[in-house]
């Protein structure tokens, strides 16, 4: 199974009664122009819609794009969780330029964060290695 995604998630409102909502703060996994792959225990079904933000934690300022609508096109079952597969529907609207923006710079951070990552992991052996040699 692939890593979650670095200091990215998704948060929503899920109805928990009458007069009662639950914000949820789910891990995303995939993300690009089209949609995105989030895990979480809340239950939803192919075809139920979403509105979310993205928010790009950040050291001194997140990153967000509040207001996204999703669309579940998939579900897939992992211990207690789901896997889910959203389109974003902003796109099919034509009203897309705020949130294209939005998005292109979580996908730009989120790429430097990637790149640093890989690279620490695959960086020069520790000192101590270096000094037994």
């Amino acid at each position: 199974m692939k890593e979650a995604l670095p200091d990215l998630f998704a948060h929503f409102n899920v109805k928990k009664g009458l007069f009662r909502r639950e914000q949820v703060r789910a891990a995303l996994f995939e993300l690009d122009d089209y949609g995105c792959v989030m895990k979480t225990d809340k239950v939803f079904e192919p075809g139920d819609t979403l509105v979310m933000n993205l928010v790009m934690e950040m050291p001194f300022d997140d990153i967000r794009a509040d207001g996204i609508n999703g669309l579940i096109t998939e579900r897939r079952k992992h211990c207690s969780n789901f896997f889910y597969s959203i389109d974003f529907s902003e796109l099919s609207t034509g009203n897309d330029t705020e949130f294209s923006g939005k998005l292109r710079r979580i996908r730009d951070v989120l790429g430097k964060k990637q790149s640093l990552k890989s690279r620490r992991s695959a960086g020069p052996s520790s000192s101590r290695d270096r000094q037994t040699a």
